[in-house]
């Protein structure tokens, strides 16, 4: 069988020191050797038995303090630092971590961790960064400057995910709006199913991201479609996606879905009362059990998405004329956010109208234009059938043909004024000068704001430069 001797096991001999021949755990047994170690520590170290009296000072810190290192031992901690703690972390015990402590005028970083063996305090020990002072004061600003970078790719990240609209975006002073804006965070807050209703113009979309963007799920996707923008046989395809040779056409890599692409975030499904009835019943299937199938598929697909829902219409009166399923709509109007039209919130008119105005102005890089008290009581007179987007346009389509820095009365739309004020000039002036001086203050506008570049004002007016030369000679305007 052999010797025994043989198998053994043996541990593998303790690496020397070439100068001295003792082991690494002969050496640190050695107090002079273990001063010596911390001798060459690069912060500042303090030994104190569990009264405070020091046991060890290293040369750094002896160095730091200006005082000699021999002459500390068996003095008390506060003797030596005024402001030491080191007494008072060997009664209680506890540990201070990264601590703050005011050394020679400079706030340093400290450690004091209590020695305990078998329940019995040994010793604390602390460790003074001193040399670090200046890494904390580097580390500090590069959080700053990693803060403002985040905040700069937090906005990044939205429009990428296609979202610009926050709870800020919501614009005005009423005592409905103010309503709407705690029923928004109300929603963020959790993840039922949200109906937002409305008429067309109101801003569903821009509550919808408001949600989204104050939600848990703001960095996630927010995925938009429109079920009256698609056609009925294609939306099945949109919103559940399809696999690869589904049907003729099919892209051969197949494609996901709107609700797989909204995993983790939020899907903005809009005009929902133009919603085909035969994919009501699939809609409501995965609302209840968040998984769908693939056109073609076999396998279920799960998604953890949150719906957000948008119509212009009375789904009510849809659901008691058979148009709509009930069962689909009460699962859609969990929390519902219904938004007053503009003429129910007169008190919004101007903020919103003023705030269009500083959007308009820098997108065009132009200076933003002033209203007069006359053409803001027509704009608060107005019914605003358009509701916000009518306002936007209005003022965009004003701004295009202005040539001061403030909007009159007889700046607006014909259209505007003839409803709001019959009888007032513009309203009875020849149409066809009407038009002449609209279009000729719109290519002066657009010219201005284009430091007279041609092409450029053109592409802003939505018109080729050809026609653009050809109606400025029309009307008599220096080419």
């Amino acid at each position: 069988m052999g010797d025994p001797a043989v198998h053994k096991k043996t541990s593998p001999p303790m690496r020397g020191s070439a100068k001295t021949g003792m082991t690494m755990k002969e050496l640190f047994q050695d107090p002079h050797t273990v001063g010596l170690f911390l001798d060459q520590f690069p912060n500042g170290v303090l030994i104190t038995d569990p009264d405070g009296y020091v046991i060890f000072i290293n040369k750094p810190y002896s160095r730091f303090l200006g005082l000699e290192q021999e002459a500390q031992i068996g003095r008390h901690c506060t003797e030596v630092i005024a402001t030491s703690r080191m007494h008072i972390v060997g009664k209680t015990g506890q540990p201070e971590i990264n601590a703050a402590m005011l050394i020679q005028g400079e706030n340093i970083v400290v450690q004091r961790i209590p020695i305990i063996k078998d329940g019995h305090m040994l010793a604390v020990f602390g460790l003074v960064m001193f040399h670090c002072i200046q890494d904390f004061h580097k580390l500090g600003d590069k959080l700053k400057l990693l803060e403002s970078k985040v905040e700069i790719y937090e906005k990044e990240l939205r429009t990428l995910r296609q979202t610009r609209y926050t709870v800020e975006s919501i614009i005005g002073q009423s005592d409905i709006q103010a309503q709407l804006k705690k029923l928004v965070f109300r929603a963020a807050a959790n993840n039922l199913t949200v109906l937002v209703t409305g008429e067309s113009g109101c801003g569903k979309e821009l509550y919808a991201q408001a949600i989204h963007n104050a939600s848990a799920r703001r960095s996630k996707p927010f995925v938009r479609i429109n079920a009256s923008a698609i056609p009925a046989e294609l939306l099945e395809s949109e919103l559940f996606g399809y696999e690869k040779g589904a049907f003729t056409g099919a892209k051969s890599s197949g494609k996901r879905g709107k609700f797989h692409m909204a995993h983790q975030g939020t899907l903005f499904l809009d005009e929902i009362g133009d919603l085909p009835a035969s994919i009501q019943p699939k809609l409501l299937r995965v609302l209840e059990e968040k998984e769908f199938d693939m056109v073609g598929g076999t396998t279920p697909v799960r998604s953890d998405f949150r719906l957000i829902a948008a119509t212009n219409r009375n789904l009510e009166a849809m659901v008691e004329e058979k148009r709509f399923r009930s069962d689909l709509y009460y699962r859609l109007n969990v929390f519902n956010l219904q938004i007053p039209p503009l003429r129910e919130r007169p008190d919004d008119i101007l903020p919103q109208a003023r705030f269009f105005l500083k959007d308009l102005a820098e997108e065009w890089s132009i200076a933003t234009p002033a209203l007069r008290p006359e053409t803001e009581k027509v704009l608060m007179a107005y019914p605003w059938p358009g509701n916000s987007r009518e306002l936007r346009h209005i003022l965009q389509r004003t701004m295009a043909t202005l040539d001061n820095d403030t909007i009159r009365p007889s700046d607006l739309p014909l259209h505007l004024l003839t409803r709001v004020c019959p009888s007032h000039p513009m309203a009875v002036s020849p149409l066809k000068k009407t038009v002449q001086d609209a279009e000729i203050r719109a290519i002066q506008a657009a010219l201005k704001a284009c430091e007279n570049n041609k092409a450029r004002a053109a592409k802003m007016l939505c018109i080729h430069r050809t026609l653009l030369y050809r109606r400025m000679k029309q009307l008599g305007m220096e080419i």
